[in-house]
């Protein structure tokens, strides 16, 4: 294989279900010309409350589907599964990149000029080392004010973004932290991206929301351009996407997260591996 041919090659980007479509989009923002296959793994979402080593099991067969796919980059775009399994999928597969994400503590702590910061995240993302890490070592000189967010994850994986529900979930989240001092609010979860409006909306104009995804995508594009892997044609690259639920409802979020329609592919989890309907 040329090295064109392997620079054609795509990223990999998986996530529990379709938040790591957030970072997808800012992936698409900073390396429009590359190729990217995409799988939301519906059938298990959330993987909030899931045990670590259920998350692991997940996240190796999904990253060897998108190896399979010819993936010369996977971004595990899923908080949970970042913390659950990046460091367990670096053994697996030395020889792959991949970038994975971090609760945007340290930014946070940095910018905060009250010094209580609001971190949004699944349960599993807290208690995992990977945020515990992050913790002590860039927030020692503020106070965060943690809240899970029960229910939220699946509202924006049914598409509402603004309904009752979801600003019941958030209002509840974001006002005792309002009444704390907040001035900023971390998101832990790649699916409350897509609720920033709203949280904005809540927290209002003094209060700054930190989406990391524009991180990830920087970081990509560093791995790519070191390793000599990064597409620099001039053409939009194209987007593939799977998902291990429903095609159809998939389909349908497409519009209403990205703005755009495109097919999606259903792939069947077999226990524990994937049916590949490619061969």
């Amino acid at each position: 294989m040329n090295s064109t041919q392997v620079r054609d090659r795509p990223i990999g980007v998986f996530d529990s279900g379709v938040g790591g479509l957030s970072v997808l989009r800012a992936i698409r923002a900073r390396l429009p010309a590359e190729t990217v296959v995409y799988f939301g793994d519906q059938g298990h979402v959330p993987y909030g409350r899931r045990p670590q080593e259920e998350v692991q099991a997940f996240s190796e067969e999904i990253t060897r589907f998108l190896l399979r796919s010819g993936a010369k980059l996977i971004v595990v775009a899923c908080n949970t599964a970042s913390a659950a399994a990046l460091h367990y999928l670096r053994n697996i597969f030395p020889a792959v990149s991949f970038v994975g994400m971090e609760p945007a503590v340290k930014p946070a702590a940095g910018t905060t000029r009250t010094g209580v910061v609001g971190v949004l995240a699944t349960p599993a993302t807290f208690q995992g080392a990977l945020y515990a890490s992050v913790v002590e070592r860039f927030a020692g000189n503020v106070t965060l004010l943690q809240n899970t967010c029960p229910g939220l994850v699946q509202q924006i994986e049914h598409g509402n973004l603004d309904t009752p529900e979801t600003r019941r979930s958030l209002e509840d989240a974001l006002r005792p932290m309002l009444a704390k001092g907040i001035d900023t609010v971390v998101l832990g979860c790649t699916h409350y991206p897509f609720v920033i409006p709203l949280i904005r909306e809540i927290a209002g104009p003094g209060v700054q929301v930190i989406d990391p995804a524009p991180a990830v995508a920087r970081q990509a594009s560093r791995l790519l351009e070191m390793s000599g892997l990064e597409n620099t044609g001039s053409g939009a690259g194209e987007t593939g996407f799977y998902t291990s639920g429903e095609a159809q409802a998939f389909r349908s979020l497409l519009p209403v997260l990205l703005g755009e329609n495109g097919p999606v592919q259903h792939i069947e989890w077999d226990g524990r591996r994937l049916c590949d309907p490619r061969g």
